[in-house]
């Protein structure tokens, strides 16, 4: 086995891996998740520090105190799964450390405030989110981006690159594009948007989405609990069954910060955005954001 630290999603950990393991597709898409993923030498960890690791075999998760244990079958350890299961194995700690990882996209305003783009996938946030930057704005995340709570609501940068579609070709795979200008440190929580771009809407609204419901709040709360239920990981790669176990790295205590966490964003300003296309909805929101 190998020990090193690895740094991903704005935290870090020991890992401990078989010797024999080829890392070159796990660091090849450190791109593509929050905070990167990298590994640096470590030789011993200390009393009480968080641990991963890693072995192979029939695909199973536990937990042991400060220990997660994810096994792989060796092909998917081999693979860029890697990087994945790893950053979803952190997550417990990331929200022991009052961070959580949300599946949003995220921008600086020109006031320096961080806005949060919510909505389904298509909805159009990264749509959205280009046709701001075009704007001034700054990217903070793509589809992926960090919360932390630490006495008021920050949002730490996310996912730096984009899929964006191909002109004329809807089915076609989504190329990724580097995000630029991109955030290099986290801001404050500005505000929150839910946004739905279809080009079958006749015009844009830009519409107040507090008290919220509680349609909404189970949204908030589903989101929240995604990556710590370890569904968007699936041991066996993207090459096997789409499907896998709740993880188990829920604790009551980290629920019910998280349930802290959506009152506090409940207090924040939350909009619904509705808009034909990205132009539009930009051009509301870079108006409310001047304006207000």
């Amino acid at each position: 086995m190998t020990t090193h630290r690895l740094i991903t999603g704005h935290v870090s950990a020991v890992l401990t891996l078989p010797a024999e393991l080829d890392l070159t597709a796990a660091r090849a898409v450190s791109r593509a998740l929050p905070g990167g993923w990298s590994l640096e030498p470590m030789s011993t960890g200390g009393p009480g520090v968080r641990t991963v690791e890693i072995s192979t075999g029939a695909p199973r998760v536990t937990v042991d105190r400060q220990t997660v244990r994810v096994r792989l079958p060796q092909p998917v350890a081999d693979s860029d799964t890697l990087a994945y299961v790893t950053y979803t194995a952190l997550e417990r700690v990331r929200q022991q450390q009052h961070k959580v990882t949300l599946h949003a996209t995220a921008l600086h305003a020109p006031d320096g405030r961080a806005v949060l783009l919510l909505g389904a996938k298509g909805a159009g946030k990264t749509a959205t989110a280009l046709a701001l930057a075009a704007r001034g704005w700054v990217h903070a995340g793509d589809d992926l981006v960090v919360l932390g709570d630490d006495g008021g609501i920050s949002v730490w940068p996310g996912k730096p690159t984009a899929a964006v579609r191909i002109p004329g070709r809807p089915l076609a795979p989504k190329p990724q594009h580097a995000l630029d200008p991109f955030a290099p440190g986290p801001a404050p929580l500005g505000r929150i948007v839910r946004v739905a771009v279809h080009p079958a809407l006749t015009a844009g609204a830009l519409t107040p989405a507090s008290p919220l419901s509680v349609n909404e709040q189970l949204r908030l709360h589903e989101n929240l609990a995604r990556y710590i239920s370890g569904l968007p990981t699936p041991l066996t790669g993207v090459t096997g069954v789409p499907y896998g176990p709740v993880w188990p790295l829920d604790t009551p205590a980290l629920a019910r910060w998280r349930s802290h966490l959506i009152t506090t964003l409940a207090d924040c300003r939350f909009d619904y955005l509705h808009a034909p296309d990205p132009e539009t909805a930009a051009d509301l929101l870079t108006k409310e954001t001047e304006t207000g």
